[in-house]
């Protein structure tokens, strides 16, 4: 267990840098599948002769926790290192699957909530920050591609897990039928589907593990000059600030206003995306002119959005700067949410090109915001700032539901609401991200005094390096780096393929 401590997992100066994307992929694809659980929702109210709202917690259970762990875990895994960090992530994340196969089998609910919940709530927050801070640390020249490329992946996560959830209960229930969504699947195959997923993503899991290593202290590309990231923008830093100051900045807070203004938006959409698309072009007969199967459709394409907004935005950023960015995510959101409101029932081909430059704004705001973090408040302890930045996310993930949900619970019974019931709460959004425009333009650049003294973060890096082992002088060859590309990209195309093949029902 040795060679998951810090100090085993610094690279050698020929180490391949080009490996650690692929090894946050392999974290963040996993941990995506808490995207996926509606999957296999009926089927679970049905086992457990529940109701919706009852199994929905689990998934709440599991956000909320990923916030927690994420904020109080973070400066763990910046003390730790990333090795044992993503593994224990996996450990929790396959630990609740198998406890919540358990709860499966015994037809305990409570389990579900410990196990998927609970466990794999913290996998769920350690296995998010615990490769960002090391993507930017060893892609100081283009952070935005870098963060951007690993939170792609749980983008793309429920991408994954939704087709291959239902070819999995398909394989355990014969009579299960993926194409028919009142079809529900038994206990047996909801127990064996979650056993399975925990040993898939233990598996997957442990390539993020074995490939990822922290550059030894002082390591740059070559070719590259610290001192001219300053030149691009006042707000990046040379300096550092540790997650106890950073917390104690406005810069902190302006950046939670904005991530959680961004989030409740984006989340509003994403909540409702198959009824709303329903709602928006259901004629006086109370019929919808968009079928069931085409909605899904829908969810299809927004999560294909979702995943590329993650990494195309994030990675324009690195040309034009986190603070401009920001302000064509909320800025043109606004005006994207008002288009939506007054003619997205115009059109089907609108509604669905609004909506989904809208979600990819909400993906590019999770994935820009580390390397704007990192602008801010430097490397030291980027992944901790990251992890208490997140409780914006637990506190949109409530706030955007509860906007849509109130105004429609008030305009109506759900299956008979037009695309006027949802302007109440379409305008909302618009004011939601106003607030966060204004905050993003407050951002300057963080004051002196909350930075650390010269050298101690040098210092502190240093202290980790201390007694290298032979262990970590493994080379990063070109094969490794093929093989460990080729897998994540195996997995990304499936769940694209899958996702376009659904989309396409759409517009059939």
């Amino acid at each position: 267990m040795s060679l998951l401590d810090r100090h085993h997992t610094v690279a050698p100066q020929s180490y391949n840098r080009w490996l650690i994307p692929p090894a946050a992929l392999a974290i963040h694809l996993c941990i995506g599948q808490a995207y996926a659980t509606s999957v296999y929702k009926t089927s679970m109210v049905a086992h457990f002769d529940s109701s919706l709202t009852a199994v929905g917690i689990v998934f709440s259970i599991a956000i909320v926790m990923l916030g927690l762990s994420a904020a109080v875990l973070g400066t763990w895994v910046d003390r730790v290192g990333p090795r044992k960090a993503m593994f224990t992530a996996a450990c929790a994340w396959a630990l609740g699957f198998f406890v919540g196969a358990i709860g499966m089998a015994t037809t305990q609910l409570w389990l579900v909530y410990l196990g998927y919940g609970v466990i794999g709530g913290i996998g769920l927050g350690i296995g998010y920050i615990s490769p960002v801070s090391t993507l930017i640390k060893w892609f100081p020249d283009r952070p935005g591609l870098a963060t951007g490329l690993a939170i792609m992946g749980f983008g793309g996560g429920a991408m994954v897990a939704s087709p291959l959830s239902r070819q999995l209960l398909k394989f355990y229930d014969p009579e299960y039928d993926p194409s028919v969504a009142s079809s529900l699947a038994n206990g047996h195959a909801l127990t064996m589907l979650f056993v399975s997923l925990g040993v898939i993503y233990f598996l997957i899991m442990m390539i993020g593990v074995t490939n990822v290593r922290v550059p030894a202290p002082g390591w740059t590309p070559a070719g590259f000059d610290p001192s001219t990231l300053s030149d691009k923008s006042e707000l990046i830093t040379d300096r550092s600030v540790s997650a106890a100051n950073a917390i104690k900045t406005p810069q902190f807070w302006m950046l939670w206003i904005v991530l959680f203004c961004n989030v409740t938006a984006g989340i509003g959409i994403l909540e409702q995306a198959a009824p709303m698309i329903q709602d928006f072009f259901r004629g006086s007969d109370g019929k919808s002119s968009v079928a069931v199967a085409a909605a899904g459709g829908f969810v299809g394409l927004l999560s294909l959005f979702n995943m590329a907004g993650r990494f195309v935005w994030s990675s324009t950023s690195d040309k034009i700067g986190r603070k401009p960015i920001y302000m064509v995510y909320l800025g043109v959101g606004i005006v994207l949410y008002l288009l939506l409101a007054l003619a997205g029932s115009t059109a089907t081909a609108i509604f669905v090109l609004v909506a989904a430059i809208i979600i990819s704004f909400y993906g590019g705001g999770f994935a820009t915001v580390p390397a704007y973090l990192r602008d801010l408040f430097g490397t030291f302890q980027v992944g901790a700032i990251h992890g208490r930045l997140l409780t914006a996310w637990s506190a949109a993930g409530v706030a955007g539901p509860l906007i849509i949900n109130g105004f429609l619970d008030a305009a109506g019974t759900p299956g008979k609401l037009t695309a006027a019931d949802y302007r109440p709460a379409l305008f909302t959004m618009v004011g939601v991200l106003a607030v966060g425009f204004v905050a993003n333009l407050l951002v300057k650049p963080v004051d002196a005094r909350f930075h650390e003294p010269e050298g101690a973060a040098a210092a502190a890096a240093a202290d980790f390096a201390e007694g290298e082992s032979e262990g970590s002088v493994a080379r990063g060859g070109s094969v490794r780096v093929y093989l460990s590309w080729g897998v994540v990209l195996l997995l990304l195309a499936y769940g694209v393929w899958q996702t376009l093949v659904t989309a396409a029902k759409l517009f059939a």
